[in-house]
Order: structure tokens, then C-alpha cells, then sequence
């Protein structure tokens, strides 16, 4: 993980930032069975208060964990559609507790994806163990696989070569979800990889190497996609809102040629879709930066093999 953000998450939590809009509070009432406004909110803020001293993430601060992201993106009623026509998708959610506490894999499954071919991948497994207090579950009441480990650690998913597209699955091993414990198992078998608020996580030598191994999961079959949301800029560059913080940024442009690369490198075709929009929280991100003077922009994209 790169030199990122360090005084920006020293922020204290600021209960005034709980402001789910309608769509988000039937979200997290339908997930957590609480109907009533002031019992959901102190709910939601006792997990976050949890949450937070764990880790001091700005995500946490921001309620983030309790946004609708994944759902809100381009690519998502294809990602639903790709779920619902696939026998035997299989779908990753890459980092699921850096902007979560995997909310995003329980909207996926609420939408129709099917909770058998659902796993999630993560380092922190407190987090996700987090997400079970917060929608009030169990791992046999929300049986999702939770793999635990580093992508950039060879022993959880060792780098292998970009499969070449075709119509026709390749023979894969016949361990079963629940059974498997690295991603490395998983190469050329998932249908669809989702990865927000991870990428801007690494350098940008560390980012080519996370989307190698990242192409290297996905099938080879045309419609398999990886997608998500992460910071971005204008023209690629380092983002320094303050003293403590940097974080390399693609451009929407940069973007679609580091995966066309990828991709080219076994003469595989991709369509790549890449655009900003600005953060919710302004040019200071909810307060998070105030001597923030650059504008930083979400960058939301998907990558389908043709």
C-alpha cells in the first residue's frame, strides 16, 4: 500500500455527516430490519463508532459504509444483468471494507445476483465482521466467503498470465466456493470483479500490477467486466491536499490505456468507459481536507471483454 492520507483521518467523527437519502435509508432499513429513523441512525453510528477505532479511515467518518456506491455506477445494471443470465457467475468484491463494510456485495445479492456466486476479498476481516453488527447478520444467515488477505501477496493471489477471450470456459478445478482460501484458485472464473476505493490505494507502478492480477481473475468469456470507483484527475498526476497526504490519480485517458494494455498484450479486446464526477463532499471532502485547493474527482469505470 502506497505513502497515502495520514492527516486527513485525524479527523474526529461528526455525527452531522449522517445524511442517507431516501433510497439509502430503505436500503439499510430492508438490510437491518430497523424501521424506525432515530433507532436506525443510533444504530448505524454506535457500528461506526466501532468501526472507527479499528480504523481511522475518512470512509468511516464520511458514512460511506452506508452509501449506495456500487449501485450508483455506469456498469451496474450490467454487472445485475450479467449475474441473472450466467449460470454460474461468479462475482468479487475486491476490497470490500475500504469503502464499507461490505454494503455493496449485500446491495448486489438484495438486486439478484446470486448469493452463491458472491465472495468478497479484503485485509481486514474485523471490518467485515463489522458489516455482520451493522446489517444485523450472521455468516450462516449471509453465507458470502470472505477471503482475507493482501492482492499484492503472492501466497493469496499469485500473478498469472491474462487468458485470451473465447467462447468456452477453460477446465477449472472443482473446489467449491466455501472450500477455496486464496483468490489464486479463482483465476479465469469470475465473471465480474468490483473494486471502488482501492485502486487510489497504491502507487502507480503497485496500480499495474493490482490490475494485472485482476485481468488474470476474470474469465475468459466476452461480457466478463471489472468496474468501479476510485480518486482521479484531470491529467494524471499526485494528489496532495495537505502535509500528510498523496495519492497517485489516473485520468479517465490514462485509465483506459493502462487496461487496453493489459489486455492487448494477448490480443484480447476491451471496451473501456471511464468518466469524473465530482466528490459529494465537496472540494474538502466533508471537511476531511480543509486547505484543499485541487479538485479531486471520483473516477468511475468498467472494463468488458468484447
Amino acid at each position: 500500500m502506497s505513502e497515502t492520507h495520514r492527516t486527513g483521518w485525524e479527523k474526529p467523527l461528526n455525527p452531522s455527516l449522517y445524511a442517507p437519502d431516501e433510497e439509502e435509508k430503505a436500503f439499510m432499513q430492508a438490510t437491518t430490519g430497523i424501521q424506525d429513523d432515530e433507532e436506525l441512525k443510533a444504530h448505524i453510528i454506535a457500528v461506526q463508532t466501532k468501526a472507527f477505532e479499528l480504523y481511522k479511515y475518512p470512509c468511516i467518518r464520511q458514512f460511506d459504509f452506508m452509501r449506495l456506491k456500487m449501485a450508483r455506477l455506469p456498469a451496474y445494471s450490467q454487472f445485475v444483468e450479467l449475474g441473472k443470465r450466467r449460470e454460474g457467475a461468479i462475482f468479487l468484491d475486491m476490497g470490500c471494507c475500504c469503502m464499507s463494510v461490505g454494503n455493496d456485495i449485500r446491495k448486489a445479492v438484495l438486486d439478484g445476483w446470486p448469493i452463491e456466486g458472491a465472495i468478497a476479498a479484503d485485509l481486514s476481516e474485523e471490518l467485515w465482521n463489522a458489516g455482520h453488527e451493522l446489517f444485523r447478520s450472521t455468516h450462516e444467515t449471509f453465507p458470502v466467503p470472505f477471503f482475507r488477505g493482501d492482492i499484492l501477496d503472492p501466497a493469496f493471489l499469485a500473478s498469472a498470465p491474462v487468458l485470451p477471450t473465447c467462447r468456452t470456459p477453460p477446465a477449472t478445478n472443482t473446489l467449491s466456493l466455501p472450500e477455496m482460501n486464496t483468490l489464486t484458485q479463482l483465476q479465469g472464473r469470475i465473471a465480474a470483479v468490483h473494486a471502488s476505493s482501492f485502486f487510489h490505494l497504491f502507487k502507480f507502478d503497485a496500480q499495474e500490477q493490482v490490475a494485472r492480477r485482476l485481468a488474470g481473475l476474470l474469465s475468459p468469456i466476452p461480457g466478463s467486466m471489472l468496474f468501479g470507483t476510485h480518486g482521479g484527475l484531470a491529467v494524471k498526476g499526485r494528489w496532495c491536499p495537505d502535509e500528510g497526504t498523496k495519492m497517485d490519480c489516473h485520468s479517465p485517458e490514462s485509465w483506459e490505456e493502462l487496461w487496453v494494455g493489459i489486455f492487448s498484450e494477448v490480443d484480447a479486446e476491451v471496451d473501456v468507459k471511464a468518466t469524473m464526477r465530482e466528490h459529494i463532499g465537496g472540494l474538502t471532502v466533508f471537511g476531511t481536507y480543509p486547505g484543499n485547493a485541487e479538485q479531486r474527482y471520483w473516477l468511475d469505470w468498467s472494463v468488458t471483454r468484447v
